[in-house]
């Protein structure tokens, strides 16, 4: 039978908290007292380079790692104590599945659904979720890679899920298959399913999820709506360029808007962070225009993700 959800039971329900949670393997602090609370219905990224802590923190709360210390309620409920419960809750999809190579798209999605006792309709409506119903008699060894990953997407919704994880779910995917996937997980958000995603890709968060958590070290950064992060975290607009020829730095810094400026003279290379790039960017080039320096590139642009964590961190997201 299809789950229902009513408005007051998103409204009324937590459905997951972290408190003060860590966990650390050896020497490495991976997971450093975080609080996290997602509201039911909610989709949420956690965003953050390789080595951040986000695998560890969702495998706690998949029930994969146990926390040293600290508590994370799942539903109300705890994996000590309601793990039977939990484990018919939460749909998962990892950065890479393993299947029989040798059993059909159609056969994988029948020996899934068996495990929750589900009939084989089920594995219909997950067929045409995915977009795999010309692939039902294909072999698994045979998908592409973007394929497999709808697959395993389909797997972990088969059940319908209260909680869906992903945990990296496009990594390795060409950007049509990366896009195929978003949108199918766009159509699945309207079920009114909790999801959490972990991911290096700003472009990812910002499509899939309302709330960002950005973390980096095992800690939490910060987190707000990508508007209210820029908003709040956000110097101002940005200006790029690079110089040939000898240009006058200091000039440039005292320009009107102008917040802050860090120069590279080995390379000729600039930023500018400023209030308003139709203020100051007009000084600008009238400033390189009475200079012996000629623009080679010019880039104007607001301030992303990316930049918000590199202020943050001192490292890109990508790395």
């Amino acid at each position: 039978m299809k789950r229902l959800f009513t408005a007051a039971d998103r409204e009324n329900s937590m459905t997951i908290e972290v408190r003060n949670v860590c966990k650390s393997f050896k020497d490495v602090d991976a997971v450093l007292n975080v609080n996290l609370r997602v509201e039911s219905g909610e989709a949420v990224a956690l965003l953050g380079p390789n080595g951040a802590g986000k695998t560890t923190l969702v495998e706690m709360i998949e029930g994969v790692q146990t926390p040293d210390s600290g508590e994370i309620l799942i539903l109300g409920k705890t994996w000590q104590s309601d793990e039977s419960f939990l484990r018919q809750e939460i749909g998962l999809a990892l950065q890479e599945t393993r299947f029989q190579d040798r059993l059909t798209v159609e056969e994988t999605l029948w020996l899934f659904a068996s495990f929750y006792h589900l009939e084989k309709e089920r594995t219909n409506e997950v067929l045409k979720i995915i977009q795999l119903e010309s692939k039902r008699k294909t072999w698994v060894v045979q998908l592409s890679g973007g394929q497999r990953q709808r697959l395993a997407l389909g797997i972990a919704i088969l059940s319908r899920p209260r909680i869906l994880i992903l945990d990296e779910p496009t990594t390795g995917l060409d950007p049509n298959a990366r896009r195929d996937l978003w949108k199918i997980l766009e159509d699945f958000k309207a079920t009114g399913t909790t999801l959490i995603l972990t991911t290096h890709y700003m472009e990812e968060a910002e499509f899939l999820c309302e709330r960002i958590v950005m973390m980096d070290q095992g800690k939490i950064l910060a987190e707000g709506s990508l508007s209210q992060l820029l908003e709040k975290f956000s110097e101002g607009d940005l200006i790029e360029y690079a110089i040939d020829g000898t240009f006058p730095i200091e000039r440039a810094k005292a320009l009107s808007g102008v917040v802050s400026s860090h120069w590279k003279a080995e390379s000729g290379q600039g930023l500018l962070t400023v209030k308003s790039i139709s203020e100051t960017l007009p000084d600008f080039l009238d400033l390189i225009k009475f200079s012996t320096a000629s623009l080679t590139s010019l880039e104007c642009r607001r301030r992303t993700l990316n930049d918000l964590f590199l202020a943050m961190s001192g490292r890109h997201l990508d790395e």
